[in-house]
């Protein structure tokens, strides 16, 4: 009986690596929806943000840089902390501020709600709370261990708030305005998780769009950012990858780049048409691209290892090296790139050539993005841990270590002289608490 058992066991056991952990997933077919330039939505106001605003992911720019900022290097639970406030439920979604209001998006899993919150920038206390959807959240079947129910940034656009959430394996968008009330909401797709969903919403003249690689068959939606009507869709292979497209701001026509599919792909942003495709990366990336001058990189990721650098202009392959950063986004100032993989070693490589600059183990394990803020690199580990270093591509050297909390997926934001961390205590029962960083209250 024993032996019977030992056998059935070492059966299973093969079967388990033969065909790993995947559920069998029946790949969609994706109806594309074309556009063209003179065919998109009309009386669409404008985009109002402005430098005092961080509206979308990864901050104006949508590269995380800022300058002229006056914030401080080091922190702690009893020092230059200008506000705290408590975060219910979980979600690894950095905040997004548009005037006086910071916004976020969390999920509560005990309760099975996803939902948008207001927080007062001055004081941090909750003006409102939106559901947007009850139950139907994703099994642990369909997602990592690390991931969450509302991983995704909210997007404004000044007016308007964009949000995204997996909910029933559809997608739905929803636009709010700032006092919480919906505007639109509409299921973009059916979508397949095999570790939940990440990507961002960005924004782009008149439309708001959404990334959808997944394994039952990924697709690209620009939809009107006024109605929430489809405007345009592209098909995308059926490949579980995790990144949020980017726009390259060109003299000619601006570019929509995103990573993962084992290439590198620019589009239109207008129409989706694509405008170049470069093999390289890998399979699943989940950082989002970066862009200086006429260097595109990106990098990942699963299973291949991989950072590429692309002539904006040709899409041709300028440089690539093995060395490679998977959930981080990396970030560039002053044709240097600056990153920290997963597993903590940092590293700086020069734009032109992809020449390492240096190489430094700081410890911790990473899923943030970081921040250059004037001549300091700043980047949360999964631990709580705020590191902050100098820009400097002769060499590392560190600034500060800052600990809040016992944990931290959100990447940092910094504006208005302030820094805002989205942190959790573990505990008995999970608390995550928004800080607001600063050397004075003045906001």
């Amino acid at each position: 009986m024993k032996n019977n058992m030992s056998i059935r066991y070492i059966l299973l056991l093969g079967l388990l690596l033969v065909t790993g952990c995947n559920r069998g997933v029946e790949v969609q077919e994706v109806t594309e929806v074309t556009a063209s330039e003179d065919s998109l939505p009309e009386n669409v106001p404008a985009i109002s943000v402005t430098e005092n605003d961080w509206p979308w992911w990864r901050g104006t720019s949508q590269t995380g840089i800022v300058s002229g900022q006056d914030i401080p290097s080091e922190w702690g639970p009893d020092t230059n902390i200008v506000w705290k406030t408590n975060i219910p439920g979980r979600g690894h979604a950095s905040p997004t501020i548009v005037g006086h209001y910071i916004f976020l998006a969390t999920a509560d899993e005990k309760v099975e709600t996803q939902s948008v919150l207001a927080l007062d920038r001055n004081t941090g206390k909750k003006v409102w709370e939106k559901e947007l959807h009850s139950g139907g959240l994703t099994g642990k079947e369909g997602m990592h261990f690390k991931s969450s129910h509302a991983s995704s940034t909210i997007a404004s656009d000044g007016e308007r708030l964009f949000a995204i959430f997996l909910n029933n394996d559809q997608l739905h968008a929803t636009a709010l305005d700032l006092q919480g009330e919906i505007v639109w909401q509409e299921t973009i797709g059916a979508f397949s998780p095999k570790f939940g969903y990440a990507p961002s919403p960005i924004l782009y003249e008149s439309l708001v769009i959404f990334a959808a690689d997944n394994w039952g068959g990924g697709y690209i939606s620009g939809l009107n950012r006024l109605t929430g009507e489809l405007v345009w869709r592209i098909k995308r292979p059926a490949t579980s990858t995790y990144s949020t497209p980017v726009i390259v701001e060109r003299d000619d026509q601006d570019l929509m780049v995103i990573s993962g599919c084992e290439k590198v792909a620019a589009f239109n942003p207008l129409t989706g048409e694509e405008i170049w495709s470069t093999p390289g990366t890998a399979e699943a990336t989940v950082g989002t691209t970066i862009w200086e001058g006429n260097n595109i990189v990106a990098s990942g990721g699963y299973p291949g290892k991989n950072t590429l650098c692309i002539n904006a202009d040709t899409g041709e392959e300028i440089w690539h090296v093995k060395d490679h950063v998977y959930v981080p986004s990396m970030a560039v100032k002053d044709g240097f790139i600056y990153c920290i993989d997963d597993d903590g070693i940092a590293f700086c490589w020069n734009l032109d050539d992809g020449n390492e600059q240096w190489k430094k183990r700081i410890g911790g394990n990473f899923s943030s993005s970081p921040v250059i803020v004037d001549n300091k690199v700043m980047i949360t580990n999964e631990e709580g841990t705020t590191v902050v270093f100098e820009a400097n591509p002769e060499k590392f050297t560190l600034i500060s270590k800052n600990t809040l909390g016992e944990e931290a997926f959100a990447s940092p934001v910094v504006i208005g002289n302030h820094i805002y961390l989205r942190h959790a205590d573990r505990g008995g029962n999970r608390q995550e608490t928004l800080y607001c960083i600063g050397k004075t209250e003045e906001l």
